[in-house]
């Protein structure tokens, strides 16, 4: 077997990631600007923010998806800006991503879609392929269904086996961009198990990006509150829920910004 797929997590001191000075435009529009934040190994910070904030911007950059206009990202001590694609191809190995989606291949099977990446990084046989698989349908509760193809799937089925395929190369680290959304509560109840399982299981950083009041509640170690291209808060839950700040209060409340009233009123006018 492949001695880079069964990498263990990283030990090294110091955080997972260290990002300063984070900066990214579209059009001339400014989305982050100037971000400052580390990301410790075995933790799980949530990023929220209104619609457009940068959130999923943001997991896109750290795994260089797409380059910063400014700024400095360091995973496990090295600097990833600026690298050539064939240099990240190691990064992507160790930090997997989650899309939204989910990114299955419809025209592969279940199996097909979780053997992908053990076949893009060589170093297996089909049986243990097959024996991968298998573990992975068992981590996301999902047995017996290696046939099936994603049309098949309910939606909570296949944000699980994207789950799984994330998983796939034992990464050290998961970046989720809005693993519940279009999914009902008992289903996304179900993803905020499958994260701290995972977590717990392999000591694994998860980085979520969410809308999901009830997910950050259940899963969240710290939270990173994006408004305006900044951090307005960067902590623990705990602090978060008991902040005075009118406007991460009335976000974490579900409540409408005194702006968004006006404006819902005007296009009822």
């Amino acid at each position: 077997m492949s001695a880079e797929i069964l990498a263990p997590a990283a030990t090294g001191a110091g955080p997972l990631f260290e990002i300063r000075g984070l900066a990214k435009s579209y059009d001339a529009r400014p989305v982050l600007q100037g971000l400052d934040f580390t990301i410790e190994r075995g933790e799980s910070l949530v990023i929220l923010g209104r619609s457009g904030s940068g959130k999923s911007v943001t997991l896109r950059l750290l795994v260089g998806l797409e380059p910063p206009d400014a700024g400095s990202i360091r995973f496990d001590g090295m600097e990833i800006v600026g690298l050539p694609e064939s240099s990240l191809l190691p990064v992507r190995r160790r930090v997997a991503m989650l899309f939204q989606g989910g990114a299955l291949f419809d025209s592969m099977t279940v199996r097909e879609n979780l053997s992908f990446p053990l076949r893009e990084h060589g170093g297996r046989s089909e049986a243990e392929i097959d024996e991968r698989v298998r573990e992975l349908l068992s981590e996301v509760h999902l047995d017996g269904i290696e046939g099936k193809f994603p049309a098949d799937l309910s939606g909570g089925m296949k944000k699980r086996v994207a789950l799984a395929r994330a998983l796939a190369l034992r990464p050290e680290a998961v970046l989720f961009d809005e693993p519940t959304t279009g999914l009902d509560p008992m289903t996304s109840a179900s993803i905020a198990r499958l994260i701290l399982e995972t977590q717990a299981r392999r000591k694994a950083t998860a980085v979520i990006v969410t809308h999901d009041l009830a997910l950050t509640r259940a899963v969240a170690d710290r939270i990173a509150f994006l408004d305006e291209g900044r951090f307005r808060f960067l902590g623990p839950l705990a602090e978060a829920l008991s902040s005075a700040d009118p406007v991460l209060s009335n976000f974490l409340a579900g409540k409408e910004e005194p702006q968004d009233v006006v404006a819902a009123a005007t296009r009822r006018a």
